[in-house]
């Protein structure tokens, strides 16, 4: 199968290196950061957050009068990252060791670990471990001074949310408003959440943000040298031969060579047949025949149907505790390759999952969230050097016209479709963009020298403000996924909308929308650097002899000649264009074409206005002729009714002036 993205890597060995005090490049980098009270680390799975975090909460029992660290975690199988780590033996001046008693992520009652957690507050120990869960019922009554001094450390931040109803959400405000409590927030996703914001602007602006990027991490591998992101799109069960085909859709994309974790659908999803447990059968009869099950391990034992070697699998979907806690329990001592071959997992094996060996993330089912897909890749994406590629494949069911819920079988595919557009960018090298006054054709700036990623923009706009200069630095991502997210966007995204009308009243609607408070100027010059990024990143640049070539909507430009008026008539997202039409037969492709007619993004007077001289133009090359309402072309039609639109804004103004 093809990939919709492939991005190679040069293996530098960098990210994994230390410096004199054990610390890898990312743990450096938030180690600078550490005196700030609200600190929040954004970097991917396997970067070192949770050494990260120690290095942090060690300096501040010591050096900054906190007395004590409380880390909270999603779920008590990531509990054991925090476990205790000799740190002194590789330069640092203390070891972590917390207490046996008060590492909360153990099997018991909630009730017990609240004992326990408030126990811990009025003890002279230093470190507790806990879930999310635990904190939130902790809290539920306590005092928020009784956390003054204290260092609160939550892990995969992005599970708060400012929501009301979101109690995580309302813990951290009220530790922010009510104490002097210190926050270290911690996730491996870039993204806040796909609707609702994490935290309200106010109080994300008190947090002072370190961010490592996908491409830093997987740059500086020492064996990873590629990762592939494909989508493979099919009819009915994903588990059955297709009629016209000798094999299922899993069996067709599930190379059991290949380490591989499978997440089946969610139960809520066109692509669950609702009966989990049968699910996880159906998968075992596509691998093979099940032979027995390892009683002390539960490690499920398969003889292949392709090749007649033994598959060792685990189940993560039985519900059953001790079956769970027998599974769970063996995948956390895994030593070698050949201790387990395929996980097959519902909503496990996501956040904070270890398994170095992994090599393909297969997920079944559309995923509405960004930040799950980040967090599911990242389980393939650990260093190890039984891989030189990591995978990430989604299995998704293509509309069918006769299914009643085609309109949402539409959207899940332009949705999952966009997020693979927004991991390109975010799994490729990040740019820095300039801009180009006269006379800087004969001049070198120092920083171009220095990374040879700075491209400088005619015409292009900067920021003023800070707020909008961390905006860029910090939250593109964020802001992409948003519009990438927007309804509106998903119904420009086929290509049947301008340019120029996407880049110029759509994005920066979604920007004035997300950032209400920002000036004019902050917007505009916002908008350019998403569109000028988004367009760069799916764009080929080359080089020939002394000078770089850009190919942009098909066509090479001189990189010297980019000015801000040529980029924004260029579509950043056309690629999802280009993917449906090589992913999906014909049919499929009008379904999608005649939904998107069905809920067309109405007109407005700025696109109106826009388009107009691309109508004069239109009329003027058709030998008079007026664009037709009628017409095939998306673009002839959009003209056409922009014309009708313009005419009845002439009809009224005029009835007002009358």
């Amino acid at each position: 199968m093809t990939n919709l993205v492939h991005v190679n890597y040069a293996q530098t060995g960098k990210s994994k290196s230390t410096n004199e005090l054990g610390m890898r490049e990312m743990q450096q980098k938030a180690y600078e950061g550490r005196t700030a009270q609200y600190l929040l680390l954004k970097a991917p799975p396997a970067s070192g957050k949770s050494r990260a975090l120690m290095f942090i909460a060690l300096d501040k029992l010591k050096n900054q009068g906190i007395k004590k660290v409380i880390v909270a975690v999603p779920e008590k199988s990531i509990g054991a990252s925090f476990g205790t780590t000799k740190l002194k033996k590789f330069g640092f001046f203390a070891d972590w060791i917390p207490k046996p008693k008060y590492n909360l992520c153990t099997p018991g009652e909630e009730k017990s670990k609240v004992r326990a957690f408030l126990s811990f507050l009025a003890s002279d120990a230093q470190i507790l471990v806990c879930t999310h869960a635990t904190l939130r019922f902790a809290f539920d009554g306590l005092d928020v001074k009784t956390l003054d001094n204290t260092l609160v450390a939550i892990d995969e931040f992005h599970h708060v949310s400012s929501e009301g109803d979101n109690i995580l959400g309302q813990v951290l405000k009220s530790i922010m408003t009510k104490s002097n409590a210190h926050i270290v927030a911690m996730t491996g996703s870039y993204f806040r959440g796909d609707s609702v914001p994490v935290l309200m602007p106010e109080d994300e602006a008190k947090f002072t943000k370190v961010t490592y990027t996908y491409y830093q991490q997987l740059n500086g591998y020492e064996y990873l040298k590629s990762l592939g992101i494909g989508y493979h799109f099919y009819t009915g069960r994903y588990f059955k031969k297709h009629p016209e085909k000798e094999m299922s859709a899993l069996a067709e994309v599930l190379d059991e060579n290949q380490k591989t974790i499978i997440h089946i659908p969610s139960v809520n999803s066109t692509e669950s047949s609702k009966e989990k447990y049968e699910e996880v059968n159906h998968i075992i009869d596509v691998l093979g025949e099940l032979k027995y099950q390892e009683e002390t391990t539960g490690v499920l034992y398969i003889k292949s149907h392709k090749t007649g070697k033994t598959l060792k699998v685990a189940d993560l979907v039985n519900d059953n505790p001790k079956s769970r806690d027998k599974i769970s329990a063996y995948l956390r001592n895994v030593k070698s390759v050949g201790d387990i071959d395929i996980i097959i997992a519902l909503g496990m094996a996501k956040e904070g999952f270890d398994w170095p060996y992994c090599q393909h993330a297969l997920t079944i089912g559309y995923r509405g969230s960004l930040t799950e897909i980040i967090q599911i890749i990242g389980r393939a994406t650990r260093d190890s050097n039984n891989k030189t590629h990591a995978q990430f494949t989604n299995l998704i069911a293509q509309p069918d016209a006769e299914d009643i819920e085609v309109k949402l079988s539409v959207n899940n595919m332009l949705k999952a479709i966009t997020a693979s557009l927004l991991m390109e960018q975010v799994l490729s090298p990040n740019f820095k963009f300039k801009l180009k006054k006269e006379g800087d054709d004969d001049e070198k700036e120092e920083s171009q020298e220095e990374d040879g990623n700075t491209i400088k923009i005619r015409g292009f706009k900067l920021p003023t403000s800070q707020r909008a200069k961390d905006i860029i630095e910090t939250d593109l991502n964020d802001l992409k996924a948003k519009i990438l997210q927007d309804p509106q966007m998903l119904k420009a995204m086929p290509g049947n909308i301008e340019p120029e009308v996407i880049n110029t009243v759509l994005i920066p609607k979604i920007i004035r929308e997300v950032y209400p408070k920002l000036n004019i100027e902050d917007v505009e010059a916002i908008r350019q650097y998403v569109v000028v990024d988004s367009v760069i990143k799916n764009s080929m640049i080359e080089e020939q002899g002394n000078k770089k070539f850009i190919r942009m909507a098909g066509s090479f430009v001189n990189i010297d000649d980019l000015h801000i008026d040529l980029i924004d008539q260029v579509n950043p997202f056309q690629k999802a264009f280009e993917i449906l039409s090589k992913s999906v037969t014909t049919q499929v492709l009008k379904l999608i074409d005649e939904h998107i007619q069905s809920t067309k993004i109405e007109m407005t007077e700025e696109e109106a206005i826009l388009l107009w001289p691309k109508i004069k133009e239109w009329v003027k090359n058709n030998k008079g002729e007026q664009p037709n309402i009628q017409a095939f072309d998306h673009k002839e039609k959009r003209m056409a009714e922009a014309l009708i639109f313009l005419r009845e804004l002439k009809r009224k103004k005029e009835l007002e002036n009358g």
